[in-house]
């Protein structure tokens, strides 16, 4: 049983957003006294973009003041109010891994039924202030759900939650959530979620094209960008100490530590493209645990890792302000499986922002074995202050005979506020979205298809549509040969409209050309 702390409502409104305007309806207030909800939704509620919210089996968003204090630690705030994630409804009880899809609770004078995880959208971010509130609510797997009413009538704050009936399956909010957005796609569990008959009819259609990318042998493709790949265990379990050897400032915002063994002993050499989980924080204090990929060389000596100062980020802040040379910070073994693959086929290393890292720990490898492959090096930025590690790309480039390097900056154009260019230097402070950025960086990446028979979908807008908010990008088809993910982390927080019914689907046929990028398959890590 459960209890209903507050319910929350709000008109969509129009707010201005790095430089635009975005219509949502992501701000909800607590009411007071009996409410009355109906199919579509509660009295005095509205939804701004009804392509990801609202409708029947979306009327009402749940989330639970368990999952605010959980934020409240990992982003070090206390400024939460009841509406602040765009809930309907805030509760005690009904997490995530106990709800299960079907389930159906009485409330005050109505009656639910459990349709669907949350989908989060950007939305989420600017009323966070949080640009990458997004991708954390997926990688910490806290999306919250929505319902839909079964039997109108009054809910109030203070209500009980009785749950009236199971549904079928037993699969969790949880379970049906890192079902689709977490590495493996278990064929049994796809089908046991396709046999609940209230999941939702988006959430049905991504199992089912799932379903349909399994080969004819058996094998298991999944999400192509988060799909586990064989890869070896970690060198040792937990973690160990390490001192902070070097503190280097990157950019405005970016900080690379440089992190040696306190017990003088060597560690083993990472895969470029892997990362570590460190924890943080004064031994005062409960730890901070996050996961950040290793940028450096490869080697047995040390580890290096690069954070972003984030708006609110707990673990940023402090490694930012209060971690010191000499300091001793725990890490554990580097793991993952997202990794440069060997062979003698051209390689795209395709990034923006801080998701640089692990491709950059690619370009080190590259370089180091003075590699004779076909390298493209695509990079987006908003501005010059955050284009960190722009010399030593500059001379890892330099190194290699085959390399072609394009950099996506924005600047101000009269048609539509921002257009991208490509520029070997960077001077603009326009704080454009890197949705453009990425479409050119995409189609930079399509041309390069051209030699092959991989072939992608289309990319492209609505007719008369504004030529960068509604940009679609849409994933490549690729073979085993790729490694690619539509770029989920760099459009958290960003007006973009991506696909959520599924990340990546294969293409049946081979590509010469390996496609390298990184966010979405860090995305998919979890903690």
């Amino acid at each position: 049983m459960g209890h209903l702390l507050s319910v929350n409502v709000g008109l969509p409104r129009d707010v201005t957003w790095q430089g635009k305007t975005v219509h949502t309806g992501i701000w909800k207030t607590p009411v007071k006294g009996p409410r009355m909800v109906r199919r579509l939704n509660i009295d005095g509620d509205g939804q701004g973009d009804l392509t990801g919210h609202g409708g029947e089996r979306r009327a009402v968003f749940v989330y639970q003041v368990d999952s605010y204090r959980y934020w409240q630690d990992q982003l070090g705030r206390n400024d939460f109010t009841y509406g602040q994630f765009g809930e309907n409804f805030t509760v005690d009880g009904l997490s995530d891994k106990e709800v299960c899809i079907g389930d159906r609770y009485r409330i005050g004078g109505a009656l639910f039924e459990v349709t669907q995880p949350r989908v989060t959208c950007y939305r989420l971010g600017i009323r966070m202030n949080e640009p990458e509130m997004a991708a954390l609510v997926v990688k910490h797997g806290r999306p919250g759900f929505y319902f839909r009413v079964l039997e109108e009538g009054e809910v109030e704050a203070g209500d009980e939650i009785i749950r009236v009936a199971s549904g079928p399956e037993r699969m969790s909010v949880f379970d049906i959530d890192a079902l689709l957005y977490m590495p493996g796609h278990p064929r049994d569990q796809l089908e046991r979620a396709l046999r609940i008959p209230a999941l939702s009819a988006g959430w049905r259609r991504s199992f089912e094209a799932l379903l349909t990318q399994e080969r004819k042998d058996g094998a298991r493709t999944g999400n192509a960008g988060l799909t586990a790949a064989p890869s070896p265990p970690p060198a040792w379990r937990g973690f160990r100490p390490f001192r902070l050897s070097h503190k280097v400032r990157e950019s405005g915002n970016v900080i690379s530590l440089g992190l040696e063994p306190a017990d003088g002993q060597p560690v083993a050499a990472a895969l470029p493209g892997q990362f570590v989980v460190l924890r943080l924080g004064p031994t005062s204090a409960p730890a901070l645990m996050r996961s950040y990929s290793l940028s450096g060389a490869p080697g047995a000596v040390s580890y290096r890792v690069s954070v972003k100062r984030e708006a609110h980020g707990a673990a940023s802040a402090y490694v930012d302000d209060q971690l010191r040379v000499g300091d001793i910070v725990h890490a554990s073994a580097a793991r993952g499986s997202f990794t440069l693959r060997p062979g003698d086929t051209p390689v795209v290393l395709l990034s923006a922002g801080i998701g640089v890292t692990p491709v950059l720990a690619m370009l080190h490898a590259l370089a180091a074995e003075a590699s004779t492959r076909e390298i493209w090096w695509l990079y987006g930025t908003r501005n010059g202050r955050e284009h960190p590690f722009a010399e030593e790309t500059r001379g890892l480039l330099t190194t290699l005979a085959r390399r072609h390097r394009q950099l996506a900056r924005p600047r101000r154009s009269a048609q539509c506020g921002f257009r991208c260019t490509w520029a070997p230097e960077y001077g603009s402070d326009s704080g454009a979205q890197l949705a453009a950025q990425w479409r050119f960086l995409y189609l930079r990446t399509l041309h390069l298809h051209e030699r092959s028979d991989c072939r992608p979908y289309s990319l492209g807008r609505r007719a008369g549509s504004h030529p960068h908010r509604d940009v679609r990008l849409q994933p490549i088809h690729y073979a085993r040969h790729c490694c690619f993910a539509a770029p989920a982390a760099a459009f958290a927080g960003r007006p973009s409209r991506l696909r959520t019914d599924g990340f990546v689907r294969p293409y049946r046929s081979q590509c010469p050309l390996g496609i390298i990028v990184p966010e979405l398959a860090r995305a998919g890590r979890g903690l």
